[in-house]
């Protein structure tokens, strides 16, 4: 018989779900420090600043946009086939590599036509990978008597990371111009080791198998 009691009140903060809680508080993490939202909230900021005039950055900023939702379709259809811990690797890669190039265009004011073609090349990498992967992975890494308060935790971090990033980026950026972009370069190598070396492969496992995987059966 099922103690419905305990799977209630089954606390999410004890040491057996230590690594689901690592799981969901790291991806919700680095899936802003990626800055993704900064660069969505002030991408036509970022156009002004790289010499881009209001209406060609409007334009610009339509196309991100585009390009995000139809990559992020495009995830949900494959993510089940390609699995969520090489789409996560795979994003990091592409997503450094974007970032490392547009730090370099601010910083030394050459080649600015191709921002455009980073910007959009960087988004459409993120939602082809932790963009979609984040929801379902949350979803999964957590036993049912703590699913719920286990994905509003990764929600709350990565709402919380939002803020903050976004609230410090304006001020930085305005500074330093291309060093957050350095920063957030840096941080997608981070995310690379951590995934490689720490999550686990959840692409057609049963959540009876992934728990006992976390040892949390």
């Amino acid at each position: 018989m099922i103690d419905v009691d305990h799977v209630v009140n089954d606390p999410l903060f004890s040491w057996k779900y230590r690594l689901p809680i690592f799981l969901a508080i790291s991806i919700a993490m680095f899936n802003q420090l990626s800055g993704i939202n900064a660069i969505l909230y002030y991408r036509n900021d970022i156009f002004a600043y790289a010499g881009f005039d209001k209406v060609s950055s409007n334009l610009k900023a339509v196309a991100i946009g585009g390009t995000n939702l139809l990559f992020t379709v495009r995830a949900m259809s494959v993510i089940d086939h390609i699995g969520r811990k090489k789409l996560l690797l795979l994003g990091s890669i592409g997503t450094a590599l974007c970032l490392a190039g547009i730090a370099t265009i601010f910083l030394t004011g050459h080649y600015q036509n191709l921002q455009v073609w980073l910007l959009i090349g960087y988004i459409a990498v993120f939602a082809f990978s932790q963009g979609a992967v984040i929801w379902v992975y949350l979803s999964e890494v957590f036993p049912n008597r703590v699913r719920a308060k286990g994905q509003s935790l990764g929600s709350f971090s990565h709402w919380i990371m939002n803020a903050l990033i976004s609230g410090i980026f304006s001020l930085l950026a305005a500074k330093s111009g291309g060093y957050p972009f350095v920063f957030f370069s840096l941080m997608m190598g981070g995310q690379f080791m951590v995934v490689l070396f720490l999550y686990p492969e959840t692409k057609g496992v049963s959540l009876e198998e992934i728990q006992k995987k976390l040892c949390i059966a």
